[in-house]
Formats: C-alpha cells, sequence, structure tokens
C-alpha cells in the first residue's frame, strides 16, 4: 500500500513538474545508498541497548523465577 501512495504521488509530481520529478527519480537510489550506514548504526545500537536492558534486569527475573519455584513446593 505504501509502495502504491508513493507511485501515485510521484505521478502527480511528474504530471504537475516533470523536471523535478525526474530528479527525484534519480535521486532516491543515492539518498538510499547514502542513509544505509546510519540504518546499520541505528540497528546496532538498538541491538546494544536491549541487551544491556535485560542484562540490569537479569538478576530480578532470576529472583522472580526463584519465588515461583518455591511457591510450588510448598
Amino acid at each position: 500500500m505504501k509502495v502504491l501512495l508513493l507511485f501515485i504521488a510521484w505521478c502527480i509530481l511528474f504530471v504537475l513538474c516533470w523536471p523535478i520529478a525526474l530528479l527525484a527519480l534519480v535521486l532516491l537510489p543515492i539518498v538510499w545508498l547514502l542513509s544505509l550506514p546510519l540504518r546499520l548504526v541505528g540497528i546496532t545500537l538498538n541491538a546494544v541497548f536491549a541487551f544491556l536492558r535485560e542484562l540490569l534486569f537479569l538478576p530480578a527475573r532470576v529472583l522472580r523465577l526463584g519465588k515461583s519455584e518455591s511457591r510450588k513446593a510448598a
């Protein structure tokens, strides 16, 4: 659906101002290639923060697991 809306918007831009539409068509892959390293950095930082969050909450998860096992035994 997103691709269809983008295509319709490009067609409208092509009808209104074809030089800008063609320039956008040429520059879009270049902008995508330039933004790719930033996306990789974002994915990496997201993974690092998720790992740190899990590492910080690990003692609470271990203690909660121990309490639930002691309740089952009683």
